[in-house]
């Protein structure tokens, strides 16, 4: 994957994320989640935590928070407070240049071709949570998910075995779509309702 396709794949992420978050009606916010222990709420602040902890060592804001024990509260623009730590993220990684081959992260040194990737592979999968929490039809595009399958499976397979903080894979039928595969990698049901 060259380091143009992964950072318009983040972008790509980024637009899904802020969609999803758009979409959420006001009686959406206390919803369960794919993430079972967590609401709407707490995924979206997950999510804007991940990005912020992603670029913090290379000239983004310290999270105010702990990605991993997100509060279960809002700010009264959540949109406006994402778009912000977004386009935060893809400033900070604008900043390293596509071809950085070192790049610090709290994950490690990575190319910035596999941060952008982890970075729109965070920002995809919360959307779809945040989307299909609160019946929204947004799927999380094919063409997204192909693009992320390859660059993000040794992470997402090093953080399950570590960390515990991704499901064990979902079996999924041989000719499923790439969006649906990616959400059962990552120990998502690609069927899940609340």
């Amino acid at each position: 994957m060259s380091p143009v396709d992964s950072y318009t794949l983040m972008e790509q992420a980024h637009d899904y994320l802020r969609a999803a978050v758009r979409g959420v009606p006001a009686d959406g916010w206390g919803r369960p989640t794919p993430c079972t222990a967590w609401t709407v709420r707490q995924v979206l602040n997950h999510a804007r935590l991940d990005q912020q902890a992603l670029v913090m060592q290379i000239g983004g804001s310290v999270p105010a928070g702990d990605p991993f024990e997100p509060v279960d509260t809002l700010t009264p623009d959540p949109l406006g407070e994402l778009a912000a730590v977004l386009d935060e993220s893809s400033a900070a990684w604008e900043s390293v240049g596509r071809d950085a081959e070192e790049v610090t992260t709290p994950v490690g040194t990575v190319t910035a071709q596999v941060g952008t990737a982890l970075a729109a592979l965070d920002a995809a999968v919360h959307a779809w949570d945040i989307a299909r929490a609160t019946g929204q039809d947004l799927p999380l595009s094919d063409e997204l998910a192909a693009g992320l399958l390859e660059p993000v499976g040794p992470f997402v397979d090093f953080v399950r075995a570590n960390y515990g903080k991704y499901g064990p894979a979902v079996a999924v039928p041989e000719h499923t779509g790439a969006g649906d595969r990616l959400l059962a990698f990552t120990g998502r049901d690609p069927q899940w309702k609340p």
